[in-house]
């Protein structure tokens, strides 16, 4: 699994289980930047509400605005903080990790460039994404549910979990709070949901 076999650093995370603890509700924060409440008062409000980590997806944000809101978050967050698809930004500011998606660059180029202890999640959606996830330390399958288009729903999501190789899997679009026993139910450690 890549990054567990080796000291957990910045995440601090040393096995399995707790890095499983750490995905149980993930908080999406989609466009941070461009949020009416401040960043950090949406993460603090999802902190309070129970997130066990934080994710920071994709914005327009150049790489020095999403360092500057990042450095700011991890001063006042106690959760770690994962970054969507900005492996750059997360390693320079310290983040505990970074979330990649089926477009960004693969798992093992960022293996190589990053500290001891850096999580890398990978997105994985079909079995032909398997490949991509190969040496991520989790897995985030999905969309779990999605208006107008195909989801992997619980069955969907279990073949996959299957095929994890023993790495922890959360579920991710589409999800809600009231979603998280099922997903536990399909194998699952945890869930994605949008900013509360």
């Amino acid at each position: 699994m890549g990054g567990l076999a080796s000291a957990r650093g910045a995440s601090g995370i040393t096995s399995v289980r707790e890095l499983g603890s750490l995905l149980r509700l993930v908080v999406r924060m989609e466009d941070p930047l461009a949020a009416a409440r401040s960043l950090a008062e949406a993460c603090q409000a999802a902190e309070a509400a129970g997130a066990t980590s934080i994710l920071l997806g994709q914005t327009d944000a150049s790489a020095r605005e999403l360092a500057q809101e990042a450095r700011a978050l991890l001063a006042r967050l106690r959760v770690p903080l994962l970054l969507s698809g900005r492996a750059d930004v997360a390693i320079a500011v310290g983040a505990a990790g970074v979330h990649l998606g089926a477009d960004d660059v693969p798992v093992p180029m960022i293996r190589r460039i990053a500290p001891g202890g850096f999580l890398i999640g990978a997105s994985v959606a079909t079995p032909q994404e398997l490949e991509n996830g190969r040496g991520a330390d989790y897995w985030a399958i999905g969309p779990w549910r999605r208006d107008g288009a195909e989801a992997v729903g619980s069955a969907g999501f279990s073949a996959l979990v299957r095929r994890a190789e023993g790495r922890p899997c959360i579920a991710i679009g589409g999800t809600l709070r009231e979603d998280l026993d099922a997903v536990i139910g399909a194998g699952g450690v945890g869930i994605v949901v949008p900013e509360p």
